[in-house]
């Protein structure tokens, strides 16, 4: 579980916030994927779901992921080393590291990365960084 979890409340004033009618399956999903997952595909969400909120579909799960992503509340990511998207929680500007003995992915403050570049042909509208190594 994540440091800090949302109660049920905040999860429904965040959805009802960010424009998404707050479902008991919306909550559900925004609940794990808030609090305690970390990168969470949509298979690992329905795995989730199935042990915790039965008969819940896959269309479900993609449904609530889009909505989720739509409102602002995730955002959804491909790297190079997966075949399925993944949904970050962390929606402010950031980098990723994979640990590549965990697989874990963490999220990395782009304070502590630096990029320059020098290409004035074109106009950047945002840098991604995916990084790879061992977690010491």
């Amino acid at each position: 579980m994540k440091n800090s979890c949302l109660s049920t409340a905040e999860i429904e004033s965040r959805l009802k916030t960010s424009g998404v009618q707050p479902t008991a399956q919306r909550i559900a999903i925004a609940r794990f994927v808030l609090c305690e997952a970390n990168h969470p595909t949509a298979e690992q969400v329905k795995a989730w779901a199935d042990d915790n909120f039965p008969k819940m579909s896959m269309a479900t799960v993609y449904n609530t992921l889009n909505t989720l992503v739509q409102a602002g509340l995730l955002k959804k990511i491909s790297f190079p080393h997966m075949k399925e998207a993944v949904y970050d929680d962390n929606v402010t500007e950031h980098f990723h590291f994979l640990d590549e003995r965990t697989g874990e992915i963490l999220d990395v403050n782009p304070d502590k990365v630096k990029v320059s570049a020098n290409l004035g042909e074109f106009q950047i509208s945002a840098i991604e960084i995916f990084l790879r190594g061992r977690r010491k």
